[in-house]
């Protein structure tokens, strides 16, 4: 009995820990109104959340230098199929270093640079892969940084329906 209670007292403290990093990393990170996205996607058609309003929408901001980001990619790619999702490359190089990863990695998101990390910053970002789950009508509902799996963006997305 005593060595269940045991293993139960160490998953609490990983669990502990696990949000008190989420808090951490979150803590800057941008709330309410999603700040604008300013730039031009890789197609060179220029970037806005306005196309978003009305429905849920993911704002995925990504490195080609991520290991953790490289591990999402199919994830991402799935559920761009079936919701609205705009991906920033977080200090990735300019849209010609951006164009060719992406190319290479094969990805078909909607991709907008983000050489200096201005982007990153309006939004408050501490580390990447950063996610920010848009409500219908614009503000932030959710925002997470580090792996995400899909079912739980999926959730978030459903639950920023309202």
């Amino acid at each position: 009995m005593a060595h269940r209670w045991r293993r139960a007292l160490r998953w609490g403290a990983v669990v502990a820990l696990f949000f008190a990093v989420q808090g951490f990393l979150n803590r800057d990170m941008a709330s309410g109104p999603a700040p604008a996205i300013e730039g031009s996607f890789l197609d060179g058609s220029p970037a806005s959340l306005d196309g978003l309003r009305g429905r849920p929408a993911l704002v995925y901001f990504w490195a080609s230098w991520c290991p953790i980001c490289g591990t999402m990619e199919d994830e991402i790619g799935v559920l761009a199929r079936d919701h609205a999702v705009i991906t920033v490359a977080y200090q990735s190089g300019d849209a010609g270093e951006v164009a060719r990863h992406v190319a290479e990695r094969r990805l078909d998101w909607r991709v907008v640079p983000d050489p200096d990390g201005t982007i990153g910053a309006a939004y408050g970002i501490r580390g990447i892969p950063a996610f920010f789950v848009l409500g219908p009508d614009g503000t932030i509902h959710s925002r997470n940084v580090g792996f995400t799996p899909e079912w739980l963006l999926r959730l978030r997305l459903w639950l920023a329906a309202g």
